[in-house]
């Protein structure tokens, strides 16, 4: 009698089929879940002041403009450079109605040290029309200043020799 060996016959076989699908959905899942910051793109270069840092509440609203003169509230571009566009960004991003809460937000102005001075006036001239008064603006401190809470070596009294 011959008794047959089945275990010849029994070849390991590797469905990758659904390893293919588990792949494609956690490649889909991180498309869909990854958030792209605009802000990381502008590069800013601050104007240097030497001066106390304020608080900024998370809820300021943020005009950023850029070595070019371009215009950015919150993470929104303002299609052109002229007043009238730059106001209705601010109000599509702030929303509309002069005398709600949202004009009496702050607002935190970031303009790069080469931009040229008109740009910037224009910003402030386009947030006072709007009714925004609590407007500030965003410097860096200077380089080679002293830390906070330090007083300057020039300004530290002599010593006295008795």
């Amino acid at each position: 009698m011959r008794i047959r060996d089945f275990r010849a016959d029994d070849e390991p076989e590797i469905n990758l089929v659904p390893l293919i699908d588990v792949i494609l959905i956690l490649i889909i899942f991180f498309v869909v879940t990854t958030t792209f910051d605009a802000r990381s793109v502008l590069k800013l270069q601050l104007p240097q002041a030497n001066g106390e840092p304020s608080e900024t509440s998370s809820k300021a609203l943020s005009v950023l403009v850029n070595a070019e003169g371009r215009y950015f509230v919150q993470d929104r571009e303002a299609l052109r450079t002229d007043i009238e566009s730059l106001k209705r960004t601010i109000v599509e991003v702030a929303g509309d109605g002069a005398d709600s809460e949202s004009r009496k937000r702050p607002v935190v102005l970031r303009a790069d040290a080469r931009t040229p001075h008109q740009s910037v006036v224009t910003a402030l001239d386009a947030l006072g029309q709007l009714g925004f008064r609590q407007i500030s603006i965003a410097t860096a401190p200077e380089q080679g200043a002293p830390a906070q809470g330090t007083t300057p070596p020039a300004a530290q009294p002599p010593a006295t020799e008795q």
